[in-house]
């Protein structure tokens, strides 16, 4: 299996905005879940929002009307555009991948079977 990559991490003061990128081949164009987490220090990982092979997305509360996950099938990278950025958003941000096993993406992580290696977001009051 190819892995998952994530890129477009960074810092930005609150307000602000960062659209992170995985580029996950063979996953995101398949009958796959693909989904972003987070994980920040002293936390334990939590799903943000997932995108089920034929479109459909889910989001938790706390990112519902900020985050906005979407996907490119034609060349495999899964995003998440991300607004109104505050400090409790700080973590580190994972992609993932699942086969579609049920009709729907499951919330936990733990049974998700493909990960990024992640890539860092600070937020700055």
């Amino acid at each position: 299996q190819a892995q998952l990559m994530e890129s477009g991490g960074g810092s930005v003061q609150a307000g602000g905005s960062l659209r992170l990128s995985c580029s996950a081949p063979g996953y995101v164009r398949g009958r796959y879940c693909m989904g972003w987490f987070r994980e920040a220090p002293g936390k334990e990982r939590e799903g943000l929002t997932n995108i089920r092979f034929d479109g459909r997305s889910t989001y938790v509360d706390s990112v519902k009307g900020r985050f906005t996950i979407s996907k490119d099938n034609a060349n495999d990278i899964l995003y998440l555009q991300m607004n109104s950025l505050q400090p409790e958003d700080t973590a580190m941000y994972y992609c993932a991948a699942v086969p579609m096993k049920w009709t729907y993406c499951p919330p936990s992580w733990v049974r998700w079977d493909y990960w990024g290696q992640g890539t860092q977001v600070t937020v700055n009051p």
